[in-house]
């Protein structure tokens, strides 16, 4: 299981590593989009804006989960970089500790806050009782994605990319069943497609058990690891925390943005929706550059190899970014062929064609700051990241999406541009923090 990045070609590392790094963001995303196109198909616009309003939110807490777990993947790389093998033990013990704490104290928050986060974020009044009883049932479910990410990350730390793809790609099978058993044939609505991804989670969390079990890894963890040590879960929450916020504030601006289209009525706020879903499936490249370059440069930056982790950085950047633009480019074209695949009401196709054609140019602008932020987390200044995105959002994102409605009402493809702009100051942020 365990995989040493301080050796061979930078590129074949890069590309081996996040190939089933790819595929195991692009199957969870898919989670999302599967509950959003049956949905579609057994139901009006109302069901579709209550899973595409939920979803976005369950999708809100589980980036900023990963985000927090980035903390260990960093320190496991980093102990596997330095051959460490005590420590690797120590700070996965810590890590699954620590974890299982915070997945009990955000499970009670979320269903005592339920219905108000709802009602926050402006859900239209047609899909409020619906995204209410999506919204429980998958916050009951906390505890199953918590430990599912961070067993991911666990392995991701060790060097292990494939175990991840192999425990989400059952999952992924099982909701796609269970989501047409329980809204195509029962008429569940919502609340199937909720139920659909609980359970299909929590199958994922068992085969991963098992399979870590039997596995024949030479890095064994004992009861005494397990024992919260102060200096390892205060090292995993400095670098996690900053990463978390990050993510977390940019998600808060997705929502703030998704609610500015929910107050301009429910054909708008379906086709934000349906375009959300997929700009994070085309965010899968950056994403998973951002967990390639931290995972491969933190072993190297263990290993003291320095200028092997730079390398790692540009060699993400170039390809990252290169993959982004050929997204931009194809959907300037295949934008309506695409979203009438989510829906077959016109008016939500037409709005979401506008939405896209702008929105999809962050796919370049992200590639850049991912991977530099995935490098900054290597190196253990996640801080860095979490600034970058912070004065991106405030002055650029969030008032950019908001004037963009107020003076362009008639369409949404002004209210796109926010995002790639916010991303733009990202980029030349990071790059002249590294230069720094």
């Amino acid at each position: 299981m365990e995989k040493n990045l301080t050796q061979g070609s930078i590129f074949k590392n890069i590309v081996v590593f996040s190939l089933p790094f790819l595929l195991s963001y692009f199957l969870q995303t898919l989670y999302g989009m599967a509950d959003l196109f049956i949905a579609g198909q057994f139901n009006g616009a109302n069901v579709i804006s209550a899973v595409s309003i939920g979803s976005q939110v369950m999708h809100m807490f589980t980036v900023m989960i990963v985000g927090l777990a980035m903390g260990g993947t960093v320190l496991i790389g980093q102990a596997v970089g330095a051959k460490d093998s005590k420590k690797v033990s120590s700070v996965i013990g810590n890590t699954i500790s620590l974890f299982l704490i915070i997945s009990v104290f955000i499970t009670f928050v979320l269903l005592v806050l339920c219905r108000k986060i709802v009602l926050l974020v402006q859900t239209p009044v047609e899909s409020i009782e619906e995204t209410v009883s999506y919204l429980k049932i998958c916050f009951m479910g906390i505890p199953f994605i918590v430990a599912y990410n961070v067993i991911s990350s666990i392995y991701r730390g060790l060097g292990d990319s494939k175990s991840p793809m192999f425990f989400i790609t059952i999952a992924c099978v099982i909701n796609i069943i269970l989501d047409s058993i329980f809204m195509g044939i029962l008429g569940m609505k919502a609340t199937g497609a909720a139920i659909a991804t609980v359970l299909a989670q929590t199958f994922s969390v068992i085969i991963s058990i098992v399979f870590m079990k039997k596995s024949k890894n030479p890095i064994r963890i004992y009861k005494t690891d397990l024992i919260l040590k102060s200096k390892i879960a205060g090292n995993i929450l400095k670098i996690g925390v900053p990463v978390c916020c990050q993510d977390g504030f940019i998600q808060i601006s997705f929502m703030i943005i998704t609610v500015i289209a929910n107050r301009r009525g429910v054909d708008v706020a379906a086709a934000v929706g349906i375009v959300e879903k997929i700009i994070c499936f085309l965010f899968l490249v950056p994403s998973t550059m951002l967990s390639t370059v931290s995972s491969i440069a933190a072993q190297n930056i263990g290993a003291g190899f320095i200028n092997r982790a730079e390398k790692t950085l540009w060699m993400g950047t170039s390809i990252a970014a290169g993959i982004g633009l050929v997204f931009a480019l194809i959907f300037q074209f295949a934008a309506k062929p695409i979203l009438s695949l989510f829906t077959t009401e016109t008016v939500v196709v037409d709005l979401g064609v506008q939405y896209i054609k702008s929105y999809v140019f962050d796919c370049f602008f992200a590639a850049i700051h991912f991977s530099f932020s995935g490098y900054f987390c290597a190196m253990g200044k996640s801080i860095i990241s979490f600034i970058h995105n912070v004065i991106s959002i405030i002055c650029v994102r969030i008032p950019g999406a908001y004037l963009a409605a107020k003076l362009y009402p008639q369409t949404l493809f002004p209210m796109g541009m926010a995002a790639p702009l916010g991303s733009a100051l990202s980029a030349i942020i990071c790059v002249a923090a590294f230069f720094y």
